[in-house]
């Protein structure tokens, strides 16, 4: 009975059953080797094609099941290869605009002149439509494309009002998204994407916020405190830049006082500094220590302590290096800069030099001055004014003798990478950083108060009671007797005379101690030079008369050199 049994249980029937599933087995494996492989293929596939830049913020995202994506100027072909790829981890808000009106011109927000004296009809700046922006408060990334104006690379777009209103409506969207979801940190958690062949705006979007840049990606992810500040700005030099005690307030709180019922630790205090540079030559070094002594002079600082830095190559020997130091610059040394574009023996041809100032990256804020002003009244203030605000000069050019300057090295670098691409209408740096800095913010032109008299009539040439600065154009003070303005000479400098001026020089040179003054003496130069102008003035009869003035400086008869 036993055998019986065990020979049924191996009966050839099921024999063929067994061999029939193992054959099965066998050759269904490879099939479903080839579909999982298949799966993974697709994972795998589905990873490579989503595009960079989501791979690069993705993993800041890692614990939201969608990521909120507003959509600027951004066509159907970016969406098709970009946003695709990734939808199922995106939620996409297209985010519709008015374009601003084709018929502006970058001028018409960058005049040359306005009313900035009344304060009851002040001038407006022309439309710039914005988006809802309290209907896009959740955004988590604002990925944009900048459009690109006619022209060569370097000069695409950068004067493009389309342009500037697509960065300024990345730029109010990122802000928005922070403080109306509260966020306390000065990132939050916002990234900006742009894409395209042109780049964002370098005067907005920082390079110091800029985490990748691959072929035609930028990402930030930028300072929002400073951002925001951006964004309460006029839309262009249209308007004179609003006082932040009256706006802003929340923006510039660290930049403000220490007040007693603020610790220590709650009040972050800025590293700010004057500077001015001094290149190629000592004639600058009498107005440098003018400078210092207006500076001291001026008024109790608002902001404690603000350095005084005076950039200085070779040329500054070591006997102006203790006269600077005594006037109370702290000098550090730099090698010069070539202006690329300037005659070989032209005035601005080591001009360049000055871009070094965005070297100073231990400060916060710097206000630039040219070594050929004198401050009058406390300009301490002024630090609050974003990168780049400075005064008119003509057109839609700034005057850079003084701007307010956030130090950046990857900024100074970027402008060094320009220096031979981009040529300046003056072959100078004023000309070059206009081109860098085509968005810039309007200061007073009292801030920077150019003694330049064009008006008709005018024979006077008196300067105005309530400026801050004096900007001495021309032939400077020291470098000509006391006794009176001598861009008097020379007619085709009379609309830099000014005896008025003149006199408001001698008055802080007086103020000088005598190892100061020392440093101002006249040259042989500028001696022979001064003689050399009046005698053509007195033959030729220049009806001002000045000519006329008998010169009883002392300093004529003993020469610097």
């Amino acid at each position: 009975m036993p055998s019986r049994l065990y020979s049924n249980s191996f009966s050839p029937s099921f024999s063929k059953q067994k061999i029939f599933f193992v054959f099965v087995v066998l050759i269904s494996l490879p099939v479903f080797m080839f579909v999982f492989s298949l799966k993974y293929q697709r994972i795998d596939v589905h990873e490579r094609t989503k595009p960079s830049w989501f791979k690069f913020i993705e993993q800041d995202f890692h614990s939201k099941r969608k990521i909120k994506i507003g959509l600027v100027n951004i066509n159907q072909k970016f969406m098709y290869e970009n946003v695709d790829a990734v939808r199922s981890r995106v939620h996409v808000v297209p985010i519709p605009f008015d374009r601003v009106d084709e018929n502006l011109k970058w001028n018409e927000f960058f005049p040359e002149w306005i009313n900035e004296e009344d304060k009851v009809n002040k001038p407006k700046c022309p439309n710039m439509p914005m988006p809802a922006l309290e209907n896009y408060k959740d955004l988590d990334v604002v990925v944009a494309r900048v459009p690109c104006g006619e022209g060569s690379i370097e000069e695409k777009a950068i004067r493009d009002v389309f342009r500037l209103q697509v960065n300024l409506v990345v730029a109010n969207l990122a802000v928005g998204a922070k403080w109306l979801k509260k966020i306390e940190s000065d990132h939050g958690n916002i990234y900006v994407v742009f894409v395209g062949s042109c780049s964002p705006m370098v005067e907005i979007f920082r390079c110091d916020d800029l985490l990748m840049h691959q072929n035609d990606y930028w990402v930030y992810k930028p300072d929002l405190k400073r951002l925001k500040q951006k964004t309460l700005m006029p839309v262009g030099s249209c308007q004179i830049s609003p006082g932040f005690a009256e706006s802003g307030k929340e923006t510039w709180r660290s930049y403000l006082p220490k007040s007693p019922e603020h610790n220590k630790s709650s009040v972050q205090v800025p590293k700010l500094a004057y500077v001015t540079v001094l290149h190629s030559s000592e004639e600058y070094v009498c107005g440098a220590i003018a400078l210092a002594q207006s500076i001291f002079l001026s008024g109790k600082r608002i902001f404690e302590p603000i350095d005084l830095v005076l950039l200085a190559d070779d040329s500054i020997g070591p006997e102006s290096t203790r006269g600077l130091r005594a006037a109370g610059w702290k000098i550090t040394r730099i090698q010069r800069i070539r202006s690329p574009f300037a005659d070989e023996n032209a005035y601005n041809c080591w001009n360049y030099s000055k871009l070094r100032i965005w070297q100073l990256t231990m400060y916060d804020k710097i206000i630039f001055i040219d070594s050929d002003f004198l401050v009058l009244k406390n300009i301490d203030g002024f630090f609050a004014y974003p990168q780049l605000s400075a005064s008119p000069n003509e057109n839609i050019i700034f005057n850079s003798g003084l701007t307010v300057v956030e130090p950046s090295q990857c900024m100074f670098e970027y402008m060094m990478n320009k220096t031979s691409k981009v040529k300046p209408y003056n072959g100078g740096d004023q000309g070059f950083v206009n081109e860098i800095f085509t968005w810039w913010h309007r200061l007073p032109s009292k801030l920077n108060y150019m003694k330049l008299f064009k008006e008709i009539g005018d024979n006077k040439h008196e300067i105005e009671h309530d400026v801050y600065t004096i900007h001495y154009l021309g032939l400077k003070p020291w470098m000509c007797y006391r006794d009176y303005d001598c861009n008097w000479n020379l007619q085709d400098h009379h609309i830099f005379a000014s005896d008025s001026a003149n006199e408001v020089w001698w008055q802080i040179y007086d103020t000088m101690s005598q190892h100061l003054q020392s440093h101002c003496a006249i040259t042989k130069k500028s001696h022979e030079r001064f003689v050399w102008n009046r005698k053509i003035a007195k033959n030729t009869s220049l009806p001002d008369g000045h000519w006329k003035i008998e010169v009883k400086d002392a300093r004529k008869m003993k020469y610097l050199d």
